[in-house]
C-alpha cells in the first residue's frame, strides 16, 4: 500500500472512527452497571468493541490490574462478534448496497479485531473481483491508534486512585504500543519509495491471506462457546450492545457524509 493512499484513507475515515469508538465506549459506561458486569470486565468489552479486539484488551488489561479470567471472558465474548461479523457483514453490505468504498470503510470501523475485518473483506473482494482489503485494513489500523490514548487515559486514573508509587511503575508505553501499525507503516513506506514489482507483492498478498486464515481457526479453537455461553449471558449482553451501536453509527455516519 502506497503511503499516500494510507495517509488519505485514514484521514477521510477519521469521523467515522471518531463517532463509532466513542459510541461504544459510552454504551459500555451506560450499559454496564445496568446488566451488572464488573467494571473491569466491562472496560476489557468496551475498549475490545471499540478499537481493536484481542489487541485492545491485552494492552488494556494490564492497566487496570484485570486478572486471567476477566481477560480470558473478555476476548471470548470479542471473538464471538468478531466470527459473526466475519461470515454475516459481506452479505449485510450487499442488502444494503455497499460501494466497494463504502464496505471497505464499514469493514474496518464495525468489526471489532483486524484479523476479522481483512477476512470480511477479503470475502467482499472475492465477490466483487474488487481491492476493499486496502481500504479496510488502513481504516482499521486507523482506529487501533485509539489503544495509546484510551489507555493512558486509564492508567492516569488507575495512578490517581490508587495513589501510589506501585501503580505508576507498573504502566509501560512499550507495553501498549501496537506496533504491528509500525511494521505497516514501515511496509508502506518501503513500497513507496521503491516501487515494489507484483513478483515481489503477490506472494507476500498470498501469504497473508494464509496468516489470516490460520489466525481465524486459532480463534476458534481457543473459545469455548458453551463455557461462554453458561458463564458470561451478561458480558455477551453488553458485547451485543457494543456491537450493534458501532454498526447502526457506522452505518449511519456513511449516509451522513455521502459514502455510502
Amino acid at each position: 500500500m502506497n503511503l499516500k493512499v494510507v495517509v488519505e484513507t485514514g484521514r477521510q475515515s477519521l469521523p467515522v472512527i471518531l463517532a463509532t469508538v466513542s459510541a461504544s465506549l459510552i454504551l459500555t459506561a451506560f450499559l454496564y452497571k445496568r446488566i451488572q458486569v464488573p467494571v473491569k470486565s466491562a472496560v476489557l468489552i468496551g475498549v475490545g468493541s471499540s478499537i481493536c479486539g484481542g489487541s485492545a484488551i491485552a494492552a488494556t488489561a494490564p492497566v487496570i490490574d484485570a486478572d486471567d479470567g476477566e481477560i480470558a471472558q473478555a476476548i471470548s465474548v470479542i471473538f464471538l462478534f468478531n466470527i459473526a461479523a466475519a461470515l454475516l457483514f459481506p452479505s449485510l453490505g450487499e442488502i444494503l448496497g455497499l460501494s466497494n468504498e463504502g464496505f471497505g470503510l464499514f469493514a474496518g470501523t464495525a468489526i471489532n479485531d483486524t484479523s476479522s475485518v481483512t477476512a470480511a473483506a477479503a470475502a467482499w473482494d472475492e465477490a466483487h473481483g474488487s481491492n476493499t482489503l486496502e481500504t479496510a485494513t488502513i481504516v482499521k489500523l486507523t482506529r487501533t491508534l485509539a489503544i495509546i490514548p484510551i489507555t493512558l487515559v486509564l492508567a492516569l486514573f488507575r495512578t490517581k486512585k490508587e495513589a501510589g508509587a506501585a501503580a505508576s511503575s507498573s504502566f509501560c508505553l512499550s507495553r501498549i504500543f501496537p506496533f504491528f501499525i509500525l511494521f505497516f507503516l514501515l511496509a508502506s513506506v518501503a513500497t513507496t519509495l521503491f516501487q515494489l514489482p507484483s513478483s515481489v507483492t503477490d506472494p507476500c498478498k498470498d501469504l497473508s491471506k494464509l496468516f489470516i486464515i490460520m489466525a481465524m481457526g486459532a480463534i476458534g479453537i481457543n473459545t469455548n462457546l458453551p463455557h461462554l455461553i453458561r458463564t458470561g449471558a451478561r458480558p455477551i449482553c453488553l458485547g451485543l450492545c457494543c456491537w450493534a451501536g458501532i454498526t447502526a453509527v457506522s452505518l449511519v455516519m456513511q449516509a451522513m457524509l455521502g459514502i455510502w
